[in-house]
């Protein structure tokens, strides 16, 4: 429900992109059961890929939306992206809400529009992870090469619209770290929304191991195919991406890619799974709480967000982004899987929950929304 003070404003939700239901887009569909009469603006969107409350939305792309092969290599468009974004006419709203991790910050509000912005990270292929997602040789030296010219431009870009913002709010002290750093703005954490109420321990562990989420570079999807090439034990990998089709070609036979599942069989898979593996480095991370909430440790890259949400009693951490050091993790954890208990699981999902983003969201917008009228 929409916050009293709220009512009556003309509201505009914006969105990278649409194109499946990940963290960012969770964080979405809480925003439009906030708003249920706002108007949605995304660069691009892949019907029927999205959850029931956001396609019912009024949804308004971006000329990306029609360019050739835009909707499945969009990525490839991204010098276009604040271009797009900045030719949206937000002119007529009075409040913007924006969800952002990569350009959605950057749309232009007139004076007197208030624009807050929860931002999942700055344009990470940009700032810390530009290597992860340019890398060789997976990369060809054209579009590195491309990617190095168009670098300083996109920081510019970014770091320069970050003044359209009024108010800052963020998913981790991670980000709110970058969101310093970069920007020189100070943000709000407010943790996404986990809905837990599902999620719910098993009555028996199986032997294999498991990867949930997209095919991006910065999980290291790679890594983990590499690490369970080398250990010969079972992972079981669910989700799709730009990576897949890399990582199918070097996967050997213990490695099951599962493609996107139902909430029911990833539930069991949750349940059964002897450790989720965590090998990228992400801005908050939901699948980590996910697992927990089953009562499955995590295996994870000690850095981002997942620092956030696992601890040493929920989980075991490796230090480098190297096959030796995630292998010799999961040798620790076979033989230490059984010694985590259910009540340090529970103890560490209490500070999560979708109801209390929802809750802290509607409150976060009203009040920053009530200090910027008062200066007019």
């Amino acid at each position: 429900m929409t916050a009293p003070l709220l009512e009556g404003l003309k509201v505009a939700l914006v969105h990278d992109w649409l194109t499946g239901m990940r963290g960012g887009e969770k964080c979405l569909e809480v925003l439009c059961e906030l708003f249920p009469d706002a108007d949605l603006y995304t660069l691009l969107h892949q019907k029927g890929k999205l959850s029931q409350n956001i396609e019912s939305r009024s949804i308004r792309t971006s000329f990306v939306q029609h360019l050739p092969f835009g909707l499945k290599k969009y990525r490839h468009y991204l010098p276009l992206f604040p271009l797009a974004i900045e030719q949206f006419d937000l002119s007529a709203y009075d409040l913007i809400v924006s969800s952002s991790h990569c350009v959605a910050k950057g749309v232009r509000p007139n004076k007197s529009t208030y624009h807050i912005s929860y931002v999942h990270t700055p344009m990470r292929y940009v700032w810390d992870q530009f290597n992860t997602y340019f890398r060789q040789p997976r990369t060809s030296w054209p579009v590195r090469i491309g990617a190095e010219l168009m670098r300083p431009y996109l920081q510019r870009w970014d770091r320069n619209t970050a003044k359209r913002v009024d108010t800052f709010l963020c998913n981790s002290n991670n980000i709110r770290k970058k969101i310093l750093e970069y920007y020189g703005r100070e943000s709000q954490v407010i943790y996404p929304p986990v809905d837990l109420s599902r999620f719910k321990p098993g009555d028996t562990k199986a032997d294999y191991y498991l990867m949930v989420g997209a095919f991006a570079p910065n999980k290291r999807v790679d890594l983990a195919v590499h690490a369970f090439n080398k250990l010969k034990l079972p992972l079981k990998i669910s989700g799709s991406g730009q990576d897949e089709e890399y990582c199918r070609s070097i996967a050997g036979e213990t490695i099951e890619f599962l493609g996107t599942l139902s909430n029911e069989k990833l539930l069991e898979l949750y349940q059964q799974a002897r450790a989720l593996v965590f090998p990228g480095e992400d801005d908050f991370g939901i699948t980590p709480l996910e697992a927990q909430a089953c009562g499955t440790p995590v295996i994870a890259f000690a850095a981002g967000g997942v620092l956030e949400t696992v601890t040493d009693q929920t989980g075991l951490f490796f230090k480098e982004q190297k096959v030796e050091a995630l292998v010799k993790a999961v040798e620790i954890m076979e033989r230490k899987w059984e010694v985590f208990v259910p009540e340090k699981f529970q103890e560490q999902l209490s500070r999560f929950g979708r109801g209390h983003f929802k809750e802290q969201m509607a409150h976060a917008i009203e009040f920053g929304y009530r200090q910027w009228k008062e200066k007019f």
